[in-house]
């Protein structure tokens, strides 16, 4: 059996858990709508009765008073212990980080609608004992306790949904997460109504409950009593009916203006862009689709960047827009191969990272000139890499643009490998580009004749002073100005091509 110290220290360190929770502000908000709510029923029959029928607190009998301040210390006591074990499992839970739980996230959600129930059980209760130790009273004082009374318990509940759900905001974002498609909450419709309830629909009762009090003899029959309390009830009907609807417009403009501002960011390419989750409304459920659409999205631009990292953005770009299918289109285009002078010594001599290090470094230089001159690195095979100009995309100059590339390209990988000797073959052509494969598996690349004099004069080139030779062809594709910079040369048989190619070298050889 628990002994009291052991149940006291349990109860301290349970006092402390809970001050690092959402209860305390829950509780307190819980208390201020209680406390509105009472505010409300005595100012009713203080001031909205007619003079001679109000509540004066002189008048207040010691039965009333007495009822009166047992039943507000037993309903907060056991309002406070029933909300409690209500609240607690949900804490528990978000306090755990909210691990995957569906029950107790539905419970989350569903949280605000049962603290509310809670009020109105307790205000019923009341209401009902209030009403029996005045059932003797006269003039129909019973009924006119009973109205008010339901007045107050209207405004409490209200209140107590609206602060509620507030401050439970990061719990129902945890619950949300877990149950995206949980509805427990009010509809954008149902809570317009209920900030209509609240600031309209109440204050304009008790007009209503006025007049009919009179009509039916509850109260003094006289009209001219009545102006005033009518007057005070439009007062607090007009001030009450502005402050609900700018907290109906708030509620949904406040997430729309977020949606909004968050739309923007991801329209510019922001996709860490995410809103706050007010409630578990639609508009809840909006902002938490948009969440995961956004993370969707981020997702798939990851994705594409990696393809297009592996395939080429130009390839990927095609890919995307307009499908794959097998097979090739013929294209002419210029081919640029270049490959570097012993890198299997390199392997042998050099550390792994030291390897590794200098073939990024000349892939950098490659890749970065290709792209500078409107080609795509179509493969790299090994220490080598296969550039393609004027596939996919078509290209004005393919056979130039090669060139080009190529000529600057020899002069910053001399700079980047230092003494590691390199070999550079341009040509040009018909070549069948397109997707070779399976469908399970397949890769965009070209195939043909000027595909492998490249590769033939790329061996040739290593043994070059300028390390750049080109095929006649190509340089004859390109335009006047970049043929003013080559110089045509004699005309050889390449391996494995039983023709003669005619060499063209760069000018510029130093």
């Amino acid at each position: 059996m628990a002994t009291p110290d052991s149940r006291l220290s349990r109860g301290l360190r349970l006092a402390r858990w809970l001050a690092k929770t959402p209860w305390p502000i829950f509780a307190l908000d819980i208390l201020r709508s209680n406390i509105l709510g009472a505010v409300f029923v005595f100012g009713f029959l203080r001031f909205a009765l007619p003079v001679n029928q109000s509540v004066q607190l002189q008048g207040i009998s010691v039965l009333n008073l007495m009822v009166f301040v047992v039943y507000l210390l037993v309903s907060t006591i056991g309002g406070a212990f029933v909300g409690l074990r209500m609240v607690l499992p949900v804490l528990r839970w978000h306090r755990r980080s909210a691990p995957n739980d569906p029950d107790i996230s539905r419970r989350a959600l569903t949280l605000p609608g049962r603290m509310a129930m809670l009020q109105a059980v307790l205000w019923l209760i009341g209401g009902a004992i209030f009403v029996l130790i005045n059932i003797d009273a006269p003039r129909g004082t019973p009924v006119v306790i009973a109205m008010t009374v339901f007045l107050g318990a209207t405004t409490t509940c209200a209140l107590s949904y609206m602060q509620t759900e507030r401050v439970l905001r990061p719990i129902t974002v945890a619950a949300l997460a877990q149950e995206p498609q949980g509805t427990a909450g009010l509809s954008v419709t149902s809570r317009i109504l209920l900030s209509w309830v609240l600031g309209t629909a109440t204050p304009i009762l008790g007009i209503l409950m006025v007049v009919f009090s009179q009509n039916l003899g509850l109260v003094d029959e006289d009209a001219d009593t009545a102006i005033d309390p009518v007057l005070l009830l439009s007062l607090v009907a007009l001030a009450a009916g502005l402050l609900g609807t700018v907290r109906a417009a708030k509620s949904i403009g406040d997430p729309i203006r977020d949606l909004f501002q968050a739309q923007r960011k991801v329209r510019d390419g922001d996709f860490r862009a995410s809103v706050k989750i007010y409630d578990s409304s639609e508009l809840g459920l909006l902002q938490a689709g948009f969440n995961d659409m956004v993370h969707d999205l981020a997702e798939r631009q990851r994705m594409r960047d990696m393809f297009g990292r592996y395939v080429g953005q130009d390839v990927a770009r095609q890919a995307l827009e307009h499908g794959t299918h097998l097979g090739g289109e013929i294209r002419e285009v210029g081919v640029l191969f270049v490959d570097l002078v012993g890198s299997t010594r390199l392997a042998v001599t050099e550390e792994p990272a030291a390897v590794v290090d200098l073939l990024n470094d000349f892939f950098k230089v490659v890749v970065d000139l290709v792209d500078l001159h409107g080609g795509f690195v179509n493969k790299f095979q090994g220490d080598a890499a296969l550039a393609i100009f004027g596939a996919p995309l078509p290209h004005p100059d393919a056979a130039g643009a090669a060139l080009a590339a190529a000529r600057e390209m020899r002069f910053q990988l001399r700079d980047v490998l230092g003494g590691t000797g390199f070999g550079i073959g341009v040509s040009a052509g018909q070549v069948v580009a397109g997707h070779i494969g399976a469908k399970a598996r397949f890769e965009y690349t070209v195939i043909g004749d000027p595909v492998n004099e490249a590769a033939r004069i790329t061996e040739i080139a290593k043994s070059e002073p300028s390390s750049l030779l080109a095929a006649g062809r190509a340089v004859e594709a390109s335009t006047e100005a970049e043929q003013a910079l080559w110089s045509l040369g004699e005309a050889i048989e390449l391996r494995g091509r039983g023709q003669l190619t005619q060499l063209a070298r760069p000018l510029d050889v130093d």
